[in-house]
């Protein structure tokens, strides 16, 4: 037994959800006293029933509603470079038995048994968030975890998270290792995209919609193709990989356009493909006016309900999103929507798509409902884990 490893306690009558494995304890569920408190954010910890059973290791934050995350069932657990290096190891031996080329996400917080980290690879460049108090202050023994697994030629650590500050953790930025000069390549569905993972959005790739974009790729050979949100192109181009015989990508991020028409140019895809700046809405709403019509028209928006106090407003967002792109698309057309607020669960998504289908006047069915691809895998406990939603509509 660790005699020098903290022990938190649960309140009595609050283990059962613990001792069958959900992977968080909240404040409200432990004995929060005087040495509880004190403990520094990111401590491991010892977790214990009111009767003194095992509940095992996990590191500690007094100062939020999740105060301890499970890294262990065994309490007296070595974490250390080691144990997060079989954790790294198992995790990697999945993606390698899922993709044939190194570009996916690696590790996925919880659901890989690294509460807090988000890792994904670009080849030999990885990039880190460490979301967590946690995690963070388990940065060395990783970073030599990382190295030991991985060999990584550089590391960009992409800690300028909201959730780091939900953790009272500083935001920044780092490259470790070798410096990058620029954009790095993302090998995705035969595609050669072009990512900034020092100044992009989140770890500068969105590898969770690779297996829809895939999807509507194969929807698009011969077709007029809108992709609206379309960051580094990453639906547009794999529809004009297909065979899409136009494509028009739309999104008010000037970098991010730039970058996807470079992509364009390098898999020689430029003559099929246009790149418009503009605000989604208004450029969809002038589309309409102007009654123009596409046979695939993608929606992929950024979350519109990061946080609870926005549920009513991002609701009326992706109403509004439907009933403006609904009307694009050309009779026997296809219509993409997706979400990835965790706030919006499936069926309450579902719905709302539905009736602003209703609302715009058009009819259809289902083709498709997805989530995330395999490299994002879903803890079996943890329903938060559980955040993009994909609808795909044969629209009538």
């Amino acid at each position: 037994m660790n005699q020098t490893r903290p022990t938190i306690r649960i309140l009595p009558g609050h283990h059962k959800r613990v001792r069958t494995g959900h992977p968080w304890v909240y404040s409200n569920e432990i004995e929060m006293n005087a040495a509880a408190k004190a403990l520094p954010p990111g401590t491991l910890v010892r977790v214990m029933t009111s009767h003194n059973e095992d509940l095992g290791t996990a590191t500690f934050n007094p100062h939020n509603l999740i105060a301890a995350r499970f890294l262990s069932r065994e309490g007296d657990a070595v974490i250390d470079a080691g144990f997060l290096a079989e954790k790294l190891a198992c995790a990697l031996a999945t993606r390698a038995a899922l993709f044939p080329e190194p570009y996916y996400r690696l590790v996925h917080a919880e659901a890989d048994g690294l509460p807090g980290l988000i890792v994904d690879r670009f080849g030999d460049t990885l990039s880190v968030q460490t979301n967590t108090a946690g995690m963070e202050a388990l940065a060395e023994p990783l970073r030599a975890a990382l190295n030991t697994v991985l060999q990584p030629r550089s590391i960009i650590l992409r800690n300028d998270t909201g959730a780091r500050a939900q953790e009272g953790l500083p935001l920044h930025t780092e490259v470790i290792g070798e410096g990058i000069d620029g954009p790095v390549t993302v090998i995705e569905n035969a595609v050669r995209y072009r990512a900034d993972l020092v100044g992009g959005q989140k770890t500068g790739w969105f590898y969770d919609q690779r297996d829809n974009r895939a999807f509507m790729a194969r929807l698009s050979p011969g077709k007029r193709v809108l992709d609206a949100y379309t960051y580094l192109g990453g639906f547009g181009l794999a529809a004009a990989q297909a065979g899409a015989a136009d494509v028009t990508c739309i999104d008010r991020s000037e970098p991010s356009l730039a970058l996807a028409a470079q992509a364009a140019e390098e898999n020689g895809l430029a003559a099929r493909c246009h790149f418009e700046r503009a605000e989604v809405f208004d450029r969809l709403d002038a589309l309409g006016r102007a009654s123009e019509f596409f046979d695939v028209v993608i929606c992929d928006p950024p979350a519109f309900v990061k946080a609870k106090k926005d549920f009513a407003a991002g609701i009326q967002g992706y109403r509004k999103l439907v009933r403006l792109a609904a009307p694009l698309v050309a009779p026997g057309g296809y219509l993409f929507i997706a979400s990835c607020s965790h706030n919006v669960e499936a069926a309450r998504f579902h719905d709302e798509v539905a009736q602003a289908l209703h609302a715009a006047g058009r009819t259809g069915r289902i083709l498709r409902t997805a989530g995330a691809a395999p490299d994002h895998p879903e803890h079996p406990l943890l329903p938060q884990s559980v955040y993009l939603k994909a609808l795909v509509f044969a629209l009538d």
